[in-house]
């Protein structure tokens, strides 16, 4: 899309989509002058290959990229390879390991196939950060170097714990922010998108910039996705991940394991669907027209068409509901329900299978395994009424909505 195209989007719609989910747009003032300049701007993001597959917490920064793309800009999609080498020590308490040039470079590889379910390939320019930097003397070292001082680099949060404990600080991290401020050199960059833990480099990026005689980029931060527990943010090594290349069923499971409130972040950081219609949704769950449960499918739906396809996305979703939520009763357990009388919740999961025994149903409402309605049920002699309840979650599986046809 030109310049012409771009142009025949508004400016207060450009604006609010770009500052939709984000946490700061550093300063807006400057990014209203930039779209006013009416030509494509230069959007970049950053990604270390340090691992081969991308989950849905990278995507929240891909997504906005799409944006982005929509609106007419030009992105790039920035492979670390060489700053991968060194490893990123934001919000780490100790120096990483270092990665092989062949480990990089094989991930890599694996990122390109994977950003495109997103990003369309005909509008992205995916570009190594090892172009430039392999062909840096070490003059230029020294030169990009003198341009920052050890004070400043210290006023990093991670890097000031680390000092302030007398935790080891190796030299080579201290290139990294540098390497990425100076990325955005190379590449000319109009704005840079990153997580809230990349604040501090994105801003070094700024900085350089004007040292290098060039206009300032402006600073895009987005939220770092929580993950399935809905504490820790979305890590492979924390097991509450969701892969983009998982299988649908999967994918969409694990969207119908994250909790109600929960759902509504990731509609807003990764739906394609506006908010005004996510409010509209939003509005209608919490006014009773429709069950949670329904709107987490249309999430998952729309999530695994991405990443597969329509008919992957429709399997998905009939697989979870034949397995998960259709559940055939003891005739007196579906009596008892006609009457209607509340039950004990464990009869209820030993009844429908999710637990062996009573005793078993026991240990997994003391270990918090049990929901009731998005409700966590704590106490082991709760009573499970189909006049006011209707979902009954074991753990991140075993689901049923229960109703007297049961």
């Amino acid at each position: 899309m030109g310049p012409q195209a771009l142009n025949m989007v508004g400016l207060q719609t450009q604006f609010e989509a770009i500052k939709r989910g984000a946490v700061e747009v550093l300063p807006e003032d400057e990014l209203i002058v930039k779209l006013k300049k009416g030509r494509p701007l230069r959007v970049k993001a950053g990604f270390d290959p340090t691992a081969p597959d991308l989950h849905l917490g990278h995507t929240v920064l891909i997504q906005k990229m799409k944006q982005f793309q929509d609106l007419g800009h030009e992105v790039i999609f920035l492979i670390g390879d060489f700053t991968g080498m060194i490893g990123d020590p934001a919000g780490k308490s100790e120096t990483r390991k270092q990665l092989t040039r062949e480990e990089v470079a094989r991930n890599a590889e694996t990122y390109k196939e994977q950003i495109f379910k997103i990003l369309d390939p005909r509008k992205t320019l995916i570009e190594f950060n090892h172009n430039w930097m392999e062909k840096m003397d070490a003059g230029a070292l020294v030169e990009l170097a003198a341009k920052y001082t050890v004070a400043r680099m210290l006023e990093r949060e991670d890097f000031k714990q680390r000092f302030q404990k007398q935790q080891s600080i190796s030299i080579h991290e201290f290139l990294y922010p540098l390497i990425q401020g100076y990325d955005s050199v190379a590449l000319k960059a109009d704005i840079e998108l990153g997580g809230t833990d990349q604040r501090f480099n994105l801003l070094v990026g700024r900085e350089l910039q004007r040292e290098y005689g060039q206009d300032a980029q402006v600073v895009l931060t987005m939220p770092l996705l929580e993950g399935l527990d809905g504490i820790q943010k979305m890590s492979k090594s924390l097991r509450n991940y969701i892969g983009i290349n998982e299988p649908a069923e999967e994918i969409f499971g694990k969207i119908m394991s994250i909790s109600d409130s929960l759902m509504w972040r990731y509609y807003e950081l990764l739906s394609d669907k506006g908010l005004d219609k996510i409010a509209v949704l939003r509005t209608q769950v919490e006014g009773g027209q429709i069950h949670p449960m329904e709107a987490k499918k249309s999430l998952g739906a729309e999530l695994v068409e991405r990443f597969h396809d329509a008919a992957s996305a429709a399997a998905a979703r009939s697989y979870f509901e034949s397995r998960f939520q259709s559940r055939t009763m003891p005739k007196d357990i579906r009596q008892q329900f006609s009457a209607p009388e509340p039950i004990w919740i464990c009869r209820l999961m030993v009844a429908l299978k999710f637990a062996k025994t009573t005793s078993e149903a026991r240990r997994l409402v003391a270990q918090n395994a049990v929901k009731v309605d998005s409700e966590l049920v704590t106490d082991a002699n709760f009573q499970f009424d189909s006049t006011r309840h209707k979902i009954l979650e074991v753990g991140k599986n075993r689901i049923a909505q229960i109703n007297k046809s049961l």
